[in-house]
């Protein structure tokens, strides 16, 4: 494991434990694996610092740092082992966690120590002049060895309310021991930003310690709250890919970093990196397997998205009238949703992102917002289909639909057999080229069924559709509408290893509905083949 440089200069920290606080959240499990590809990604990003997890806790943890120090050079970070200050009544140099910390190889160590006097009696059943010892002993010891040491104090903002002379003794000791830096947490995340700011502001005219801050986003305060660490004179953040961590999770390291880089004006990040921010932020999010954020501020895919027509009107004069930044600078695109609150710039701006030139046609236009409106009053939603949009509009533009085929008819059936076995089976006729097409396919629900004897009967005449795949399938019924008598909307994402679309059908049969979305995706996929239409 080496570093070739860091991001950054030593008077600002941007320190990422997503690999250790921010795998405690309820649903992520990562391998050793897992853990190597994020740290990648996050060196890539240019975080200076990259919590590993705890050498030594756990077989995983003490993998992972042995295998970065053969697989893994990091290009901007420093890798960082993380642990407890020594056990009372020991001592660090004969401690083995401590030992462990330095087995890791990692160059930066994080110690938590206690910084709660309740904690420190309670939990480690000691005395409180005993925990500064431990603190003492153990920085001291690391500092010997060679290493950087960061020191966490855990649960300080309550142990401040509790006793701040005690509190801040922790945070001297740490640092006139040799603590590069010291981190107040909020570990119960409860904090508010004024009271953040407070309290970081006297504890480094009372300590003279330089100071970093560990938000826990209880309260929904955590990126707002390590702002005001900032603003308090905080030069360390301790963040999170995506805000994931315990319970709700803790400070999000991008909206944290856009905000120093944007709002600051600090440089936190290699030149060009914020650019890479929703890449990173969605690519975490494939490794730990939950699905991105849509409404995650900066790199969400809802972030920069506009709907109402009055948004989209002052939009088409200049953007910057309803975007607080240029989504391009955090590497994300703005987007206009088309819905029944869309109006003509809504579609004039929704026709210039797909590629479609609408002219100056108002006319035109107007037919399409007439169209649009009509059909949501029935139950379809553009905003989240934008491909059966596209397919609308081009047909208006084009003066008729867009078709490779013609139904003539389909049919699914569900069997129950005696036996517990369910079988679905779908049958679908169709004309495309001038051939009349038949083809029968089993699946495991009605619409796997209808969807594979779909592409039996045109994959031999447009092979472009052997890569389709059906990626998505949601159902809902529409309300206003009761039991089984609802009519029911159905949306389809479908891909074809390139991209992925969106598609939707609305009919009182969910199966019905099903096969709209179907022949949207199908032809759409067509038309993104640039295959020309033949019906």
């Amino acid at each position: 494991m080496t570093t070739k440089a860091n991001a950054t200069d030593d008077s600002f920290h941007v320190f990422d434990t997503t690999l250790r606080d921010g795998a405690q959240r309820e649903g992520i499990n990562l391998t050793v694996a897992d853990k190597l590809t994020i740290a990648r990604h996050l060196d890539t990003f240019g975080v200076g610092y990259i919590e590993g997890g705890w050498p030594g806790a756990n077989p995983r943890d003490t993998e992972f740092f042995a295998r970065a120090q053969q697989e893994i050079t990091f290009e901007n970070a420093q890798l960082v082992a993380f642990g407890a200050t020594r056990r009372a009544g020991g001592s660090a140099a004969d401690d083995p966690q401590v030992q462990a910390l330095l087995n890791s190889g990692a160059p930066v160590i994080t110690l938590v120590a206690k910084s709660h006097d309740r904690h420190v009696e309670l939990a480690l059943r000691t005395t409180l002049d005993e925990n500064l010892e431990m603190v003492r002993d153990t920085v001291s010891h690391l500092r010997e060895q060679g290493r950087r040491v960061f020191v966490d104090c855990e649960h300080f903002f309550d142990g401040y309310r509790a006793d701040a002379a005690y509190a801040k003794s922790v945070v001297r000791t740490a640092y006139e021991a040799g603590a590069e830096v010291v981190i107040l947490c909020d570990t119960n995340g409860g904090m508010l930003p004024a009271q953040v700011q407070a309290v970081v502001s006297t504890v480094i005219a009372d300590t003279g310690a330089r100071l970093g801050i560990h938000a826990q986003d209880d309260t929904g305060c955590a990126v707002a709250n390590t702002l005001a660490a900032v603003d308090a004179g905080a030069t360390h953040v301790q963040c999170t890919a995506n805000g994931y961590g315990e319970r709700v999770g803790n400070a999000n390291l991008f909206p944290v970093v856009a905000a120093l880089e944007l709002k600051y004006g600090m440089k936190v990040l290699p030149e060009g990196a914020l650019a890479e921010m929703t890449r990173i932020s969605h690519a975490i999010a494939e490794v730990v397997n939950l699905t991105p954020s849509t409404h995650q501020p900066y790199v969400g895919v809802s972030a920069f998205a506009h709907k109402a027509g009055l948004h989209a009107s002052a939009i088409k004069v200049d953007p910057d009238l309803y975007q607080h930044i240029d989504p391009e600078l955090v590497g994300n695109t703005m987007r206009m949703l088309v819905s029944d609150m869309a109006g003509r710039a809504s579609i004039e701006l929704k026709g210039k992102e797909l590629g479609v030139d609408l002219g100056d046609d108002r006319a035109l236009v107007g037919r399409v917002v007439e169209r649009v409106k009509e059909r949501e009053l029935q139950g379809y939603t553009y905003e989240a289909a934008d491909a059966s949009f596209e397919l609308l509009l081009r047909g208006e533009v084009e003066g008729r639909a867009r078709r490779y085929f013609r139904t003539e008819s389909w049919r699914a059936i569900v069997e129950d057999r005696p036996d517990g076995v369910h079988a679905n089976e779908a049958t679908v006729k169709l004309w495309a080229k001038g051939e009349r097409l038949v083809a029968t396919a089993e699946g495991n629900g009605p619409v796997n069924a209808l969807d594979r004897a779909l592409r039996v009967a045109l994959e031999r005449i447009y092979p472009q559709l052997a890569k389709l795949e059906l990626v998505d399938y949601k159902v809902r019924i529409l309300e206003g509408r009761t039991g089984t008598e609802s009519t029911t909307r159905v949306l389809i994402t479908t891909g074809d290893g390139d991209a992925d679309w969106a598609t939707v059908g609305v009919a009182e049969n969910v199966i019905a509905a099903s096969w709209q979305a179907l022949e949207d995706a199908y032809t759409y996929g067509l038309l993104r083949a640039g295959v020309e239409p033949t019906e």
